[in-house]
């Protein structure tokens, strides 16, 4: 099984390409950071990360040549498991707010917006207790009270309460993971969350969707 973490200078991959090989091990998994669309095409996972603001990383992921195509092929036109993290997860929404309206993949029906939560810091930073809306297989293991660690100012608000399948309390419900069909997202960074992000990893590289 090839894993291919889309590579496409939105931020440091060293500490999710580690996650991934580690877990990958147990799995038959070879993970290789790619800014190939050749090589994404013809992976069997997709992993993309993203570091910064929705409006750099949306542009810097359509400055690769044959990417966004090669992607949406390999997910919407394959079914290719998916998974975005943080702002890659961001990216799968309709738009974004973040300094200018910006057009996102729009894979699950959504927006991008400010984190509203008077009295608390925004950035929402550091460790918070999931919530889990609704049973996944990526989800396996993980439960109600587990933590996991978040670096964000900007949420995504699904269109579809379906595709909310974990959040957070933050001023309020903070998206934490989406998915439907093949794709899942998180806005928390498993690669930093130790022992549940390590097991939301292996759960990824074993679904079958």
């Amino acid at each position: 099984m090839r894993v291919a973490l889309i590579d496409y200078d939105s931020g440091n991959l060293h500490s999710a390409a580690k996650a991934f090989q580690l877990m990958g091990r147990d799995a038959g998994a070879e993970v290789i950071v790619t800014s190939d669309p050749d090589i994404a095409a013809r992976a069997d996972r997709i992993v993309l990360p993203g570091d910064g603001a929705f409006p750099a990383c949306r542009t810097a992921l359509g400055e690769v040549d044959g990417m966004a195509e090669a992607l949406r092929e390999a997910v919407l036109g394959r079914g290719i498991p998916f998974m975005g993290i943080c702002v890659g997860m961001q990216m799968l929404a309709t738009r974004g707010y973040e300094y200018r309206e910006t057009p996102g993949l729009d894979w699950i029906g959504g927006e991008v917006e400010a984190i509203n939560a008077p009295g608390l810091k925004v950035p929402h930073m550091g460790w918070n207790d999931l919530v889990v809306d609704r049973p996944h297989p990526v989800l396996e293991g993980i439960s109600t009270g587990d933590h996991a660690y978040f670096v964000h100012g900007w949420q995504f608000r699904v269109a579809e309460p379906r595709h909310l399948l974990a959040h957070v309390d933050y001023g309020g419900a903070v998206t934490a993971v989406v998915g439907r069909d093949n794709i899942v997202g998180t806005q928390f960074h498993p690669e930093k969350s130790q022992k549940i992000g390590l097991r939301l990893i292996a759960n990824f590289l074993r679904w079958t969707p």
